[in-house]
């Protein structure tokens, strides 16, 4: 502590990110990252912006990435709002659409940042428990006085809702924004951008971090009508009008281009998950359902605490959250068929042995 802090530093617990090795050659199934890169087109654009014009500021409207992004789901560049990674753009709707009215609405098992942005930004939690198959509770979804996060699918258990479902919440939360957040949606969900133009209540946020294996890049952003997008933009400019440098603008814009490579390796991911399961299944796993790029899994004789330790001691990272209703589970990336079956031999040599 210094005693030069904000009185509310002290109180911040800040998230913390899977283990990111230096120096070390290891299998890394810890940080849902893309295991086959960006597309080869997202380097040569990145290439080609990195000359002279480096010294002029971006475009601080980012006008051809959302205007690209827009006409995907048949809406126009204003419906669109780009951030620092889809972190920066919560943040941002955590400032402009949630502070200051009273309690805000998310799963008790959920991804752990909403917990943290809640305490900066002094908004009151109000933690709805999945059940016990780690679903959420539609129903209990209502009332909410700032508003609703649902994550889907969730993190970390992989588990998404229909679009049925997320309607069902819009539906019970008239008056306040129901922000979904969609990080991993394009892994097997269905996306809730189509319901943006019926519902004026809805902030759907996703990335290019990873369905377009965009993480070292810091590109997120934010699909509602326009009313909402303008309190974003208020946000964003009275903070940084150019979160996007043109380095970051090229690749995005060249990433959505590219659909064959993204639905091409986004196919590799799925279709390896399926394998991931049936194989973990054989060694005695139980598997959550997943529709992202990640499996959550726990198995009855060992616990999550020992298989990361040994795991590790192995080469392999993969992820653990000493949380309640989870500690017995770990949270697996999907990656390359090599790092699956790397995975899948640790595992084989370290149960016999506990």
């Amino acid at each position: 502590m210094s005693r030069f802090w904000s009185e509310i530093v002290e109180t911040l617990t800040p998230y913390t990110p899977g283990e990111q090795p230096r120096g070390q050659s290891l299998i890394k199934l810890n940080t849902n990252e893309h295991p086959y890169g960006p597309s080869p087109k997202v380097i040569d654009a990145i290439r080609a912006a990195a000359d002279a014009r480096l010294r002029l500021y971006p475009d601080p409207q980012a006008t051809a990435l959302r205007t690209a992004i827009g006409q995907s789901h048949g809406l126009g560049p204003d419906h669109v709002f780009v951030g620092n990674g889809s972190d920066e753009v919560l943040a941002h709707a955590f400032a402009a659409i949630f502070q200051g009215k009273g309690a805000l609405q998310f799963a008790d098992i959920t991804y752990s940042f909403y917990r943290t942005y809640c305490r900066l930004y002094g908004v009151e939690p109000e933690l709805i428990p999945l059940d016990a198959r780690f679903e959420m509770d539609v129903p209990a979804f209502v009332g909410a006085g700032a508003g609703v996060v649902v994550a889907n699918p969730n993190a970390p258990t992989g588990i998404a809702l229909g679009l049925e479902q997320i309607e069902q919440v819009l539906r019970q939360n008239p008056d306040v924004v129901v922000l979904v957040d969609e990080a991993y949606v394009d892994f097997g969900a269905e996306s809730a951008a189509a319901l943006v133009p019926r519902y004026d209540n809805l902030l759907v946020v996703q990335t290019l971090s990873k369905s377009r294996g965009l993480a070292g890049l810091r590109v997120g952003f934010a699909i509602a009508q326009p009313q909402l997008i303008d309190g974003l933009l208020r946000i964003k400019d009275s903070f940084n009008s150019y979160p996007l440098d043109r380095l970051a603008l090229a690749g995005a814009e060249a990433a959505w281009a590219d659909r064959e490579w993204f639905e091409q390796t986004r196919d590799q991911i799925i279709a390896e998950r399926a394998r991931m399961v049936a194989r973990l299944a054989e060694l005695g796993f139980e598997t959550l359902p997943s529709q992202a790029n990640f499996v959550f899994t726990t198995h009855p004789n060992c616990s999550a605490e020992l298989l990361l330790a040994e795991l590790r001691a192995r080469g392999v990272l993969v992820r653990h959250f000493p949380q309640d209703r989870i500690a017995g589970y770990l949270r697996i990336t999907v990656g390359t068929p090599e790092e699956g079956e790397a995975l899948i031999a640790a595992l084989a040599e370290i149960l016999p042995r506990h």
